[in-house]
């Protein structure tokens, strides 16, 4: 079997490692233990936890034990990282109600049978620690000049960094020594935004546990421009389905750029690289091809294979010129309604007067054809045979039904 950082390399994964040559020599002779961590930040996972998700299950697929580390600790705190301003607080509640939505989620991707993986929260022993103990045990380990030279509280400068945020580093180090003694873990993953508090814990667990422990980052999902991927109109691309519905997770992956699509099939599928490459090589209209792939495989890993059949379906019968499409999101419209009162009872839009925009913008049609008019009336034929699709902007779709 190749080594899991060739498989890591090969699709694209790998950002940065901490002594590659030692790591690689370690993959070889025994299943190592590594962990990632997810803080509760939201009730559902989202798109840019989905290229972590994916990179766990290549190694476990190569025969490592994944650790998935739900921040019932760290969420009380909140990362700074990539942040202005600082993040809201959560209540205990929420952190318990959050952590727990974010197991079953995890559950999708990563194999807990017979050992194979642990779910952990940091918060059982985050939440017990001593504070004097603990600056006397890791405190020592760190000096302010580094930590305020890290690249995770650069972009605080401004707004002002608080000290409560200021103890995240030293939380997430402290999570990599704990997992060391309680599991053996020699490795963490995490995005490459994460670099910074990743050494952080390596360095310490070295010193304190005086044993080998490694650090890697996977490469964020960004679009071929920089941006970050996964951001829809609505907000997020969320992995749960009442969050975001299948349909609409599978569209965005469908209409995503043609400079993405290769990177995507490599990163955010099981496809063979072989047929990655093919895909990734075809051009103009055959790109449509690859796309169609991109999003069912997508949507089969993270919404089940009956959901991506339904969305495809849905999809072929709205570009196909069909108008049936029941897995979009449905809303209710009656002949004699104004289109514009439509949008706003429907949540298609937030105000009447977003609404307006959109159809003086050329930004709403109504079964293909651009609705021009912001006094627009929903006629009998629009709704032939009970419903009517409309579509919103470029991407986004919706069944309107009597």
């Amino acid at each position: 079997m190749a080594n899991v950082i060739d498989i890591l390399k090969e699709r694209g994964f790998l950002a940065q490692c901490t002594n590659e040559e030692e790591l690689r020599g370690l993959f070889d002779k025994e299943s190592v233990t590594f962990y990632i961590g997810f803080d509760p930040t939201a009730d559902s996972l989202h798109a840019g936890h989905f290229i972590a998700l994916m990179a766990m299950a290549h190694m476990q697929r190569a025969g490592h034990r994944p650790i998935c580390l739900v921040g019932g600790g760290t969420g009380t705190v909140g990362d700074p990282t990539g942040r202005t301003d600082m993040r809201k607080m959560l209540t205990d509640a929420d952190i318990e109600h959050n952590c727990e939505c974010f197991k079953k989620q995890i559950a999708r991707f990563i194999d807990f049978s017979d050992g194979r993986a642990l779910m952990v929260n940091n918060g059982d022993w985050l939440r017990k620690l001593n504070y004097i103990e603990l600056l006397r045990e890791v405190g020592a380990h760190f000096t302010v000049n580094r930590m305020l030279a890290a690249e995770c509280y650069k972009q605080r400068w401004e707004k002002g960094l608080t000290f409560l945020e200021f103890n995240y580093m030293i939380m997430q180090a402290y999570d990599f020594l704990e997992l060391n003694r309680r599991y053996g873990c020699k490795l963490q993953m995490g995005g490459d935004d994460q670099w910074s508090n990743i050494i952080a814990g390596v360095e310490l667990t070295r010193r304190k546990a005086g044993v080998p422990v490694y650090g890697m980052t996977n490469r964020l999902l960004t679009k071929s421009d920089g941006k970050k991927m996964g951001k829809t109109t609505g907000g997020a691309l969320w992995l749960d389905a009442e969050k975001t519905s299948p349909y609409e997770f599978y569209q965005y992956w469908r209409n995503i750029d043609d400079a993405d699509v290769g990177k995507c099939l490599a990163l955010l599928t099981f496809l063979p690289m072989e047929e990655v490459h093919r895909l990734s090589a075809l051009k103009d209209a055959a790109i449509n091809e690859a796309k169609t792939v991109l999003a069912y495989e997508i949507t089969k890993i993270v919404h089940g294979e009956q959901e991506a059949e339904k969305a495809k379906q849905a999809a072929a019968a709205l570009f196909g010129g069909g108008s049936k499409a029941e897995d979009m999101p449905t809303v209710k419209a009656a002949a004699g309604t104004k289109l514009l009162d439509v949008l706003f009872a429907g949540k298609i839009v937030a105000s009447k007067s977003e609404a307006r925009r959109l159809i003086q913008q050329n930004g709403i049609a109504l079964n293909d054809a651009k609705v021009t008019d912001v006094d627009y009336l929903v006629k009998e034929e629009d709704l032939a045979g009970g419903e009517a699709i409309l579509r919103k902007g470029k991407k986004k779709y919706f069944r309107l039904v009597k």
